[in-house]
């Protein structure tokens, strides 16, 4: 199979399009078949960073600068870090920038000691770099460094503070002020208070003490009497302690069941109290015997003649007797017996 020229010529220049791009990834300091580790970090000023520019934890080179990238205002600058060495990062890492102006701008990595790994493309925690001048002042004269620091940090503060002040905020402040003057002088004034309170001869605290001297005295004086009426409630207690409740409560509890037994048997019906009260065979027959005197005098008012006869010569009067009551006592209760 012969191979035409083109595709010769084709195959030449995707070999040597390839080979650029991996050469131009391997002098950035990129591997494209390898396992390498990218991180990301953000600083406000790269110091003359660069790609390819080393990355260095405890001395040693671990990895380059493969990417800067911004945003249009500059304010943040994303640098990408890759990591070559088959290292385990810790999250709370710092990657300071460390610029030299005599050799190459570089990263250095500051371990932390967190248990957590930082991941692939994750992000580390950045810190500004203090430059080549502190570095040299810090290791020169570590006070001055940090009386220099110190400065600074003042000076920001109060530039801050500047910002945000502003004229209505001045005069809130001096308002408060004021408050706070006010406030202390009612302080000077309860403080003078509080000292005429406490005074030995005419305060009201030493009133309020000599109160209770008097009172714990008169407690004393009477410590006698005291004891002699808590001698007579400890007699008292001994008292009721031997009384015996016992035999009382056992002398109640028989006259109770004699009083339950007397009405269990009135209750019924085998005596004679029980008879007449839960019998009404004594109510009909009282209520009959009532019936019948009450038609008797009724046939005696009626016919008088009939019992007493008081006429020399009369007769003794003739007829049946009432067979049921006159019209006056007719709304008397009667109870007529029926007979079986």
């Amino acid at each position: 199979m012969k191979i035409s020229n083109e595709t010769k010529v084709g195959a030449i220049a995707v070999i040597c399009v390839t080979i650029l791009i991996l050469g131009y990834n391997f002098l950035k300091g990129k591997k494209l078949f390898s396992n390498d580790t990218t991180l990301f970090a953000n600083y406000g000023n790269v110091q003359g960073l660069q790609p390819s520019n080393p990355i260095i934890i405890n001395g040693l080179q671990v990895g380059n600068v493969y990417k800067i990238n911004t945003d249009e205002n500059m304010r943040h600058i994303l640098v990408e870090l890759n990591i070559t060495k088959h290292i385990k990062v810790p999250k709370n890492s710092i990657a300071i920038i460390k610029s030299s102006p005599l050799g190459t701008t570089s990263i250095e990595i500051k371990l932390g000691d967190s248990n957590d790994i930082l991941a692939n493309k994750d992000t580390i925690l950045t810190e500004n770099s203090t430059g080549v001048f502190d570095d040299v002042l810090r290791k020169v004269d570590p006070v001055l460094f940090e009386v220099k620091k110190s400065i600074s940090s003042l000076d920001t503060l109060m530039n801050n503070i500047n910002h945000v002040i502003d004229p209505d905020a001045k005069n809130n402040i001096g308002a408060t002020l004021a408050n706070i003057n006010k406030i202390t002088a009612s302080m000077l004034i309860s403080s003078a208070s509080l000292q005429a309170m406490l005074n030995q001869q005419t305060g009201a605290l030493a009133k309020t003490l000599n109160n209770v001297n008097s009172i714990t005295a008169n407690l004393a004086a009477n410590n006698p009497k005291i004891s002699h009426v808590i001698a007579n409630l400890d007699t008292t207690s001994s008292k009721l302690a031997n009384l015996n409740f016992k035999n009382t409560l056992d002398t109640l509890n028989a006259s109770i069941s004699s009083i339950q037994s007397i009405l269990s048997k009135v209750d019924s019906k085998n005596g004679t109290l029980g008879l007449m009260l839960n019998d009404p065979s004594l109510y009909k027959n009282l209520a009959s015997t009532s019936n019948k005197i009450n038609l008797l005098l009724d046939d005696i008012r009626t016919n008088p003649k009939r019992y007493v006869n008081i006429s020399i010569f009369g007769k003794k009067a003739k007829g049946s007797p009432l067979q049921v009551p006159t019209p006056d006592t007719l709304n008397s209760p009667y109870y007529i017996e029926k007979v079986n």
